[in-house]
This record gives structure tokens, sequence and C-alpha cells, in this order.
């Protein structure tokens, strides 16, 4: 602030002459050893720039009257009396600097020839012969201070400066963990983000960071984790089964290659996109034009990886960081999970550092990432790929959805940072009427994450994400006392119950080997849990048949490369499973209907997730039975319906008619807003009571979503 002109200050149109008025503030304080214009508060410094006067009385009597009257000149508040070019600044200067043999330049009148002139003995004293020096050092002082400051990020004189960014009218933000966070370009000056319109349509919006309005990027639906390219011109995205890129000036999407599930990506000033085609795997590089991807790096078994994503590259345009580790997907992370270095010759990663999340690179050499939840900077030398001094907190509470290890976190390349804050993570249940009027609370708020309940409607499974540890585990709760009793003790995570359809046993995923496996624990025993399926794939139930004969289950398989799947578990015989539904994209969160005819269940081939319908065990055809997005299927108690969340966070309800061999679906309504939590991912934020009339639903201590938060000047006063 302090080097500001008063038309910045002011905030107005500014041009070179501005850069004219910071020369002339530098040059007061090198020959002052004070500042032009002080203050106790940016504002104070701010009101002197625009108000008041230098103390020109502090300048050196002995100096030359040339160089105070350029100072006068380049600190003039009216730029069109100032100094009109630095140029006549360093004839000014020269004017009074000694030449060799004690020689001064002396600038003759025009067509004159150049002429060399003995100085006085009176004009040579100490502080005149110094003055022309201390000018000369201030330009280079100026240089490198100006450089310093442009590459570092780190403005002299500003502090960090926090703002929330709202959605535009009429439009909700939509940062489910399947589409990721805001991401700023790399001159700061725009915003790219996933937002919803009023009818539901969810697709890519563009906010230039000078305007108060933004822009859908049309053609973008059910777009997830774009990035920029050098030039800011263009984004890369990823829809299902594609890579693809958009002008921003205009035009629709254009094709890059194929990527089953892509897992982020980043683009070289070379032309080259190097990206994570799917969940579990690693690189693949296509020219950003489009092509035929290429085979980049493999996962490394010696560090248990099975995920490699979010990959960045390095200001050489070869190597790129990104996260690589055993994607455990919920609880802490191993220790060699984190950053490493990569380079376009495919040869192993590097490791640098532990982190829950992806890391930025900011020039001139800092690395910015996520530990603990708090977002940290440390120094990185990207020419010897080595970390250097200690990591500082910039930030803290940024989200980072686990199961993607992707923070919500971008910054430019001058002094900008975007970060989504992290919601409440303290829920409570909340017991609702069809009315959605809210009829009590189960217990005090804590840190749930999805409940099911029992068949009967006697029981409650939870769950619970330890605060500490951060391991999940599942507890069971007596609804007509409730009391609240803890089910699993394994010190890796649990999640996803569905209940046996007599309340008896609780079958559930656990991450005892490398993925998670089946297992099945009776509601009131004491021990182990029984293995009911491992295979090296990852598993998550969704349903158990009223009739007690099937298991239903989502699996992710890394060696089929087709996303989520739902597969049958038989529960007698030789449980040998089967895939029910299996497509190149991804279906899940399956449930049979109460006579196990049916399967409701979640799947994104339009674009975004639809609820459909199709028959147990097949074959059929299928039908879309929600309109404008869906998620989380529940039957009615009767069979005659079902119950899902809509884009918007209400409780939907369907009716639905089966006829022999098809169905007939009636037209979707809200029933009520059901809980204010982000979109879940696995495990159910709702559930009705066997009678229909009763439902339970997770519900944050934080009434509205935290809109992203923009720091201007965010490395301002880090510790160096």
């Amino acid at each position: 602030a302090a080097y500001m002109s008063p038309e910045q200050a002011k905030g107005q149109r500014v041009d070179r002459r501005a850069d004219i008025w910071a020369f002339g503030c530098v040059l007061y304080e090198m020959l002052s050893g004070r500042k032009a214009f002080e203050g106790e508060t940016v504002s104070d410094v701010l009101a002197a720039v625009i108000t008041k006067q230098p103390n020109w009385a502090v300048l050196p009597d002995t100096m030359p009257a040339a160089i105070q009257r350029l100072i006068r000149r380049c600190l003039v508040k009216d730029p069109r009396y100032r100094l009109r070019d630095v140029g006549d600044a360093r004839i000014a200067i020269e004017e009074t600097l000694p030449c060799e043999g004690g020689n001064r330049v002396v600038f003759p009148p025009e067509d004159e020839t150049l002429v060399r002139v003995q100085p006085s003995r009176a004009v040579g004293s100490r502080m005149q012969r110094s003055v022309p020096w201390a000018v000369a050092g201030a330009l280079l002082l100026l240089a490198a201070a100006f450089a310093f400051a442009y590459f570092q990020a780190r403005p002299v004189g500003v502090q960090p400066v926090r703002s929330h960014i709202l959605p535009p009218s009429g439009v909700s933000y939509s940062f489910d963990a399947r589409v990721g966070g805001p991401v700023i370009s790399p001159d700061g000056t725009r915003l790219v983000f996933t937002a919803r319109d009023s009818s539901g349509r969810e697709t890519l919006w563009l906010r230039p960071l000078d305007s108060l309005d933004a822009k859908p990027l049309e053609g973008t639906e059910g777009a997830s984790f774009p990035f920029w390219s050098p030039d800011g011109r263009s984004i890369g995205f990823f829809v299902p089964g594609k890579l693809e890129k958009i002008d921003i000036a205009g035009g629709p999407p254009q094709v890059v290659c194929d990527a089953p599930a892509g897992r982020g990506g980043t683009w070289s000033a070379k032309g080259v996109i190097v990206f994570a085609p799917s969940v579990d795997g690693g690189f693949n590089q296509v020219p950003a034009a489009g092509g035929t991807p290429t085979p980049l790096t493999h996962l490394d078994a010696s560090r248990h990886q099975n995920s490699q994503r979010w990959p960045v590259f390095l200001p050489d345009g070869r190597h790129f960081l990104y996260w690589a580790g055993f994607l455990a997907r919920f609880g802490p992370t191993a220790g060699t999970d984190g950053i490493y270095v990569g380079s376009l010759d495919g040869k192993s990663g590097k490791f640098l550092l532990s982190s829950e999340s992806q890391a930025l690179y900011v020039p001139p050499g800092h690395l910015v990432f996520l530990r603990g939840g708090v977002l940290m900077t440390q120094r990185f030398d990207a020419s010897r790929l080595e970390l250097g001094g200690e990591a500082y907190p910039v930030t803290g509470e940024v989200a980072n959805p686990e199961m993607f290890r992707l923070g919500h976190f971008s910054v430019s390349q001058t002094g900008f940072l975007v970060y989504r804050p992290t919601r409440s993570q303290r829920t409570r249940v909340v017991w609702k009427n069809a009315a959605g009027e809210k009829m009590g609370d189960l217990g005090e708020p804590t840190d749930l994450k999805g409940i099911r309940i029992s068949r009967d409607g006697r029981m409650l499974a939870e769950v619970i994400q330890d605060p500490q540890s951060k391991n999940y585990d599942i507890w069971l709760v007596d609804l007509a006392r409730g009391v609240r009793t803890r089910f699993t003790f394994s010190s890796s995570a649990d999640l996803a119950p569905v209940w046996s359809p007599d309340s008896s046993h609780v079958a559930f995923a656990s991450l005892n080997r490398e993925y998670y496996d089946l297992y099945v624990k009776g509601a009131t025993e004491a021990g182990d849990p029984d293995l009911l399926l491992a295979s090296e794939a990852l598993k998550l139930p969704t349903d158990w048949s009223r009739d007690g004969r099937w298991i239903l289950f989502g699996q992710e398989d890394p060696k089929r490369k087709t996303g989520w799947d739902i597969w049958a578990l038989p529960f007698e015989g030789d449980r040998k499973p089967f895939p029910v539904l299996r497509t190149p994209f991804n279906e899940n969160y399956a449930v049979f209907s109460p006579d196990g005819r049916w399967l409701a269940y979640q799947s994104d081939e339009s674009g975004r997730n639809e609820i459909y319908l199709a028959p147990f065990p097949g074959p059929g055809g299928k039908w879309q039975i929600s309109r404008g997005g869906g998620r989380d299927p529940a039957w009615r108690y009767d069979g005659k319906g079902l119950y899902y969340r809509g884009t918007n966070g209400n409780l939907m309800e369907v009716a639905i008619t089966p006829k022999g061999s098809t169905a007939e679906a009636g037209s979707p309504h809200d029933l009520f807003q059901a809980g204010n939590l982000e979109a879940q991912t696995v495990e159910r934020d709702y559930d009705v009571m066997p009678d229909g009339k009763r439902f339970l639903v997770l519900e944050s201590e934080e009434d509205t979503p935290t809109p992203p938060a923009l720091v201007t000047h965010w490395a301002a006063g880090l510790k160096k």
C-alpha cells in the first residue's frame, strides 16, 4: 500500500505512470530513510497516499536540486502532471553522476557535442559524491524489489484480504465430492466452478473476478474436476467416460480422449495433458489437441499404491506433482501416502511429503497442500525437486472429501487463493413426519456419516467417525430407549451397514486387508465378525433381500475399469457373487423392492446421477424414475413407491406400479427438505421407518453452506 499511486488507491484506471510513482516512493525512502507515506493500518496508508504530501524536510540539505525536482515530479498526485517516462529520470540522475577520471556528464544544448568538464572542489563534498551513488543503488534495489515482489507474490506493505464469493442469482454451488471445488485461473482473473440452476441442471460456470456476473459454459453438463490451460483460455474437465476441453471465449466442448473415471488433469505449455484416467491406476498422457492416450506411470507396489491422481505440472513442463498412495478412502493415510514428483519420461516418482490431498506449486518456489485439515505451505526448489525449511500454516478448515484426496483449494500464480471452508462435521439425527415437520432429535450431535433403520424399526445402525483417530466404526441405537452401543471395534474403517430381514444381523464393509471386504455379525453378539467375501476390489453392501437370499453390493474393480457396478452375493450355497449391472458407467446404491423382483439404483449414464428401476435378477429393460437428478433410493414399505434425494437436497417420492415384466412410474414430487448435508458418496443420510410415516434425517449443525473464500495476497505475512 505504501507504494500505490493515488489512482491505484482509488481503484481507478492505471498505466505506467503508477510505476513512476512507485519509483519515486522508493527513491524518497532511500535518500531519507523513511517511507513517503506511512500509517498504522493499510487504510491509514492509503488515505495518506490520496490526501497528504511527503515530508520534504527530511531529505538531505546537500542533495542536488535536480534529484529533489525529480522526486517531486514522480510524486505528483495528478498523473497528468507526473513525470511521463522513467527514461527522463535516468537523464536527471546521470547529470549528477561522476564519470571516470572525476568528470561528470553534462548534457549540452541540442546538436552540440557531449563534453566532459572538471568539477570544482567545492562541489565534490562527501555528501554530493555519495548521493548520486545512493540514487544508482536505489535503481538497482528498486529493480530487485519489484522482481521479488512480482515473483514471490508477497506484495510489500500489503496484508491478506479475505472475502466470500457468493453464487450467481438463482444458482446454487454444487461442490459434491465427485465434481470438485472451485478452481482459479493461472493469472488469478477468473474462477470456474460447478453450479446448479433453478431447473436442477448442473454445469460448469465461469466467473471473472472483476465482475459480479457469471455465465454457464454450455455443453458441460455432468462435468467434474476442471483444470485450466496454462494460458487461461481453455478448461479441461471430465464427463462420464471422456476427457474434454472447452474454450472460454465460446464454442462447444471438444473430446480429447477416453477417460473411464477421470481423477484430475494438468496441461503443460507444450500442449501435453497428463491425467488420471481411472480411480485405481497410474497416469496417461495425451496431446491437448486430442488423440490416443499413452500410459505414462504405473502404481508402485512397494509403496502399497492403488491410486495416482491430481497431477500438477511444474514450470519446466516435464515434471509434475501428484498424490499417490493406498486409497483407503476413509480415515488416516499411510506413511507413504502423499505428494510425489513424476516426469514425462515415466520414471518412478520421487516421494516429497505426506499429505491428505493434492499439492499445488506457486512460483518462485512454494508448495501448498493439506495436512491435518490445515492448508500448509513449504519452500520447494523446482529445479532440484527438493523441499526446504519448515511447513507453515496458511489457513485451517479447508474441505477435503476423504475418499477423493482432493482438497477444495486453488491458487493462482499471482497471489490469489480460493478455498471452500469445511462444513461442520457434527451432525444430529432428526425425526420428521411425512410433511417434513420436526418431531424431535435422537441423541446429541456427533460425527455421524450415515444411518440405516432395522427392518423391524427397533434399531438404528450409525456410522460414526472418531474425532481423534479419524477411524470409522458402526454403532447401534435402541430407538425406544435412545441407548447407543458400539458394534465394531476394528482399528480400520467399518462402513455401509445393512440389516438382515429379521433384524438379527448386520452386514458391512471393513478395511481389514488392502481392500474393503464384506463381513456379517449378529446385532447382539460379541467377538469378531464373520467374513462373507474377500477380493481385490472395493466393495460396499447396499441391501439385503427380504427373503434373506441375496446381499447386494457395489463394487469398483480396478482391473475392469468400469467404475462402480452392482453385484449380488448369494447368502446360501457356494456364495459365489455375480454381476447384476455392469456397464461403462457408475451404477451403485441398489436396493430391493419388498417383493424382491425389482432393483432401484443410482446411475450416471445420462451425465448426472439419476434413479433407475430394473428387474432382478434380470434380464430385462430399465426405466428412469427421477427427473433432474437423484441419488440414494429407498423403497416405500408397501413396494408401491420410491424415495430418493433430489439434487436440491429435498426428499422426493414417486409412485411405482409394477405391470408384469414392466413398471410404470408416476411424477416425482417433493416431500420436504431432508437436512442440509452435502451430497454423500457412500452412506445414506436418511431412512424411513417401516410404517412409512416417520423419517430419520441427518442434519448438520451448520444451517447453510459456506461459500468459497477468496484470499488476496495470501502469502503476505507468512514466515519466510
